[in-house]
Order: structure tokens, then C-alpha cells, then sequence
């Protein structure tokens, strides 16, 4: 099941994070954005990547969605406020306000954590060279979508270094404050370091030719991917005829 969910074509899983996305936009009931994220949740079991999916969402949106919380009830005033310490008071509208956008926001983020998790730049490349993308578009977003991961390896790599010459890198906020100024000249003189290499590299394999090039790696879609596409419009289709919630 795991295989054969990553071997969808990219565009029918875009389509599942499309939908999600609009139900959860036109959306105003939580419990709506709860089953949404339930079909993350899902969709990542399905698919064997439960635990590194829950392993990402707790290390970014639960952390953002908490801040959210805690400010929209405690920081944020409102009519109903109630005072509980100098500036910090509770408020019954900042509740229901904070449930409300903290739901869609984990209904949405969760969706596209689960897409990149199970789809390859390669596929996502594939797919946009047979959708006739420009090759520079291509290259623009695949680079994009890997920007992050490359940089995370690259600022690993150079804090085994600073910690190999002696240089404090763990331990309290201020430690790691220090340690993070001296990682950036490093940081941004490898990135264009690279960026250069990556361009001779593009040259020299002929990514200005204006011919088409051949591709030896090819991702196709199948009966499958059909049917969730029309399984997919046809939950849409359904939503919206019978009333958004």
C-alpha cells in the first residue's frame, strides 16, 4: 500500500492537497478541519511515513500552532477579556478564535508535509517536463523544493566542523547564539560556492540547448490516478452543492 501510494503521479496527489485545502478554505466548522487532518494522518499511515510525518509536525507546526494558542487567549484583548496578570488575561472569543485558525492551520500544513514526504523532486521534475514546463521553471522549483533540506545538511556539516576545532555549538540559548554568528560567513560562502559549481554543471550537460533532452527517468500515470482524481472533483463537487460547513 506504502509502495503503491508513492508511485501516484504527482499531480494526483497535488490533487488531494488542492482539495483539502479549498474544503478546509470555505470551511468555518472545526470539526471539518479535524477530519481533515485526519486524512493526513491517514494518508501517512497508508503510505509507512507515520512516524517521520508526526516527527515533522511536532517539530514545526504544533510549535507554531501552540504560540498561536497561547496569544489569541492570554495576549490578544478582547470584549470579554479578564484579567489574570498584568498583561496576561483570558478571553472566551480569543478561544474560539485560536481553535479556529489553529485547525485550518494544521488541517493545511498537514496535507502538504504529507505531498513532499511521499513525492520525489524526480517525480515532481518529470511531471513538469511532460507538462511542457520551461526548463528554467523546472529548475527554478526543483531547486526551490530542495533549497531547505541542502541547506539544514550544510549548516550540519559546518557545525561538525566548528565542534571538531573546539567551538561550542550545543548547550543553552546564548551558546548557540554565539556559535550560530560564526556558521553564517561559512554557511553563505559555501551556498554560492555551490551555486556556481551547479551552474558549470548545468553547461556542461547542455541545460541551454534548444533541444529536447532525453529523459531516463519517466513517472506515468495510471488507472489509479484517474480515480482519485475523480474521486477527489467529485468530493468537491459534493461539498459544494450540498452547503459548505
Amino acid at each position: 500500500m506504502a509502495k503503491s501510494i508513492d508511485q501516484w503521479y504527482p499531480s494526483t496527489k497535488l490533487m488531494i492537497v488542492l482539495t483539502v485545502i479549498i474544503i478546509s478554505m470555505f470551511s468555518t466548522a472545526n470539526v471539518v478541519q479535524y477530519v481533515l487532518f485526519g486524512l493526513s494522518l491517514l494518508l501517512s499511515l497508508c503510505s509507512g511515513n507515520i512516524g517521520r510525518f508526526l516527527a515533522t509536525f511536532f517539530k514545526s507546526i504544533f510549535i507554531i500552532v501552540l504560540f498561536i494558542f497561547l496569544v489569541q487567549v492570554f495576549i490578544v484583548q478582547n470584549e470579554d477579556s479578564q484579567s489574570i496578570w498584568w498583561f496576561i488575561g483570558y478571553s472566551q472569543i480569543g478561544l474560539a478564535t485560536s481553535i479556529g485558525l489553529s485547525s485550518r492551520i494544521v488541517a493545511i500544513s498537514s496535507i502538504i508535509i504529507w505531498f513532499f514526504q511521499v513525492t520525489s523532486v524526480k517525480d515532481i521534475v518529470s511531471a513538469l517536463e511532460k507538462a511542457r514546463i520551461p526548463k528554467k521553471v523546472t529548475f527554478v522549483i526543483s531547486a526551490t523544493i530542495q533549497l531547505v533540506p541542502q541547506m539544514s545538511k550544510l549548516s550540519r556539516t559546518i557545525s561538525g566542523a566548528q565542534r571538531a576545532r573546539g567551538i561550542e555549538t550545543e548547550g543553552s540559548v546564548l551558546v548557540r547564539m554565539k556559535a550560530f554568528i560564526p556558521m553564517m560567513g561559512p554557511l553563505v560562502l559555501t551556498s554560492i560556492q555551490q551555486t556556481d559549481e551547479r551552474v558549470l554543471t548545468l553547461e556542461a550537460r547542455g541545460f541551454s540547448a534548444p533541444i529536447r533532452k532525453t529523459a531516463y527517468y519517466s513517472v506515468k500515470k495510471t488507472a489509479v490516478d484517474y480515480i482519485v482524481v475523480i474521486l477527489c472533483l467529485s468530493g468537491l463537487i459534493a461539498y459544494f452543492v450540498g452547503g459548505p460547513l
